[in-house]
């Protein structure tokens, strides 16, 4: 049976002092052993979280990463960087970071496969627009993201390290969220994609989260359906309706 993750994208929020102190606020009610449960505040704020939740269930993740591991790539931080202070788990791929970046299937590719070399698991986000829902393309972008994003990545580490976040980005961040149905339809397709890429068993062991307006009220439906993993969370991972979400069942 796959194991919960639920994942906490705190964004461009929270100065170090203010992430320490809601870490300290919360730590003591995430105390459980049944869901993996990752923080990724800011670069800034990685070390203080990392230190705050020393001796505790919760895993630190960071919200981007660079591909090479050193050089003259100002504003850039390699996975050393982040390994170094702790980060199990990086975010690649959002859809911001598409949107805002140019972030493209390839880097995010690339991104994937530095991360998996030096033992972090990469958090890869998929998604559709509302345009792209409208017009019936959802399938056929979103299986373009998958393949592309997981291009050349062993099985096994498919099977035991990637975690897959679909997103649909009409419902980040706008108080809309996908049914719990519409999010497992697509989490259960982007299962069939895996196992079209590598086999049967590999898709049934990957772990595939819905990330999109999650929060304490529609947590424990989408958690429960069949194919869903788990949640990337945003807005709602800077209060204490993350504890609620964690502990939804």
């Amino acid at each position: 049976m796959r194991k919960k993750i639920i994942a906490g994208n705190w964004k461009m929020n929270y100065c170090v002092n203010k992430a320490e102190d809601f870490v300290e606020e919360i730590k003591d009610r995430i105390n459980t052993d049944e869901v993996d449960v990752v923080l990724c505040p800011n670069f800034v704020s990685l070390d203080r979280v990392s230190e705050a939740i020393y001796d505790t269930n919760i895993k630190l993740g960071a919200q981007n990463v660079y591909f090479e591991d050193k050089g003259a790539y100002t504003g850039e931080t390699s996975v050393d960087m982040l390994a170094a202070v702790g980060v199990k788990y990086c975010i690649v791929g959002h859809s911001e970071r598409r949107q805002y970046f140019a972030e493209t299937n390839e880097i995010v590719n690339k991104k994937a496969k530095k991360l998996l070399e030096k033992d972090v698991s990469p958090i890869v986000c998929v998604g559709e627009t509302l345009e792209e829902r409208e017009s019936s393309k959802m399938f056929d972008v979103v299986k373009e993201q998958v393949e592309k994003s997981l291009d050349g990545i062993d099985k096994d580490m498919i099977a035991k390290k990637v975690v897959i976040a679909y997103e649909p980005i009409w419902a980040i961040g706008t108080g809309k969220t996908a049914s719990a149905e519409q999010a497992n339809e697509m989490c259960k397709y982007i299962r069939k994609v895996v196992s079209d890429m590598y086999d049967e068993k590999t898709a049934e062991l990957v772990r595939i989260q819905y990330g999109g307006s999650v929060k304490p009220n529609n947590a424990k439906e989408i958690l429960n359906m069949s194919d869903i993993d788990g949640a990337l969370v945003g807005g709602a991972s800077l209060t204490n309706d993350f504890v609620a979400i964690v502990n939804y069942d």
